[in-house]
């Protein structure tokens, strides 16, 4: 193969990486703004009043009628709801951050860890903040099954578990070379963030619109993360994972 041809090919493959960086750009700032809009809209309504009796019925739905200490179900449910939520707790949380951006400085990807701990950082910050301007009082309808200390508004675990673990699973993902690899990591990250939101409500310490907007904004930080990833790959600060090739038989 001459020169020649091996430039036009080299052009033509960067020309289908472009199109494809744009298309999956736009995607993600699309999601991203339609998440951020919906969050906007449940903090409006709840402010308002108006999902309150959402709110109630499905709390409601999840308990004894006769014991509304008791939620549905058998005991050992409740034991695994808790150990559920425990996932999306503040220490837990930490030292996942703190593995993952470990993991990338052995790798010897500085850029790559300091990406993860201003992520989740920065989330943090994010949802905490909201706390403190919205300040919505925790559901009273029925004895929470285990302590809460902060306002209620949106869900910070179900916020901060969305943020760290799809963060973190976009990144691991881009790091492997196989398709199969990549869907098992963010389905974990998706089911991981998802079970912890519900026990939440299931658990009687959020209201279901609490959950639902910090899984809103959870999913936009993410997706923000991801697309910063995108670009300082673009410019050379990240490596280009995708390019990484299979391992050897």
């Amino acid at each position: 193969m001459g020169l020649g041809d091996w430039t036009r090919r080299l052009a033509s493959r960067q020309i289908r990486w472009l199109t494809r960086a744009e298309f999956m750009a736009l995607t993600g700032w699309g999601s991203a703004a339609a998440l951020v809009l919906a969050a906007i809209g449940l903090a409006g309504e709840v402010l308002e009043g108006e999902t309150l009796g959402f709110d109630r019925a499905l709390l409601l739905a999840l308990r004894n009628p006769a014991d509304p200490s008791d939620p549905i179900g058998p005991r050992w449910l409740e034991e695994i709801a808790r150990d559920v939520t425990g996932l999306g707790g503040n220490a837990i949380l930490t030292a996942i951050t703190l593995g993952v951006a470990g993991y990338f400085l052995l790798l010897r990807q500085k850029a790559a860890a300091l990406l993860v701990l201003v992520s989740v950082g920065g989330g943090t910050l994010l949802s905490l903040g909201l706390k403190m301007i919205i300040s919505r009082s925790r559901p009273d309808l029925v004895p929470h099954a285990v302590e809460v200390y902060t306002a209620s508004f949106p869900s910070g675990h179900a916020m901060l578990s969305a943020i760290t673990y799809l963060t973190l699973g976009a990144l691991l993902a881009r790091v492997q070379p196989r398709w199969r690899v990549k869907i098992y990591i963010l389905s974990l990250a998706l089911l991981t963030t998802l079970l912890i939101g519900a026990s939440r409500v299931y658990l009687g310490v959020h209201w279901p619109t609490d959950v639902l907007a910090g899984w809103c904004l959870g999913g936009a930080w993410a997706l923000l993360c991801w697309l910063a990833t995108l670009s300082l790959q673009r410019v050379g600060w990240l490596p280009a994972f995708d390019t990484v090739p299979p391992p050897e038989r």
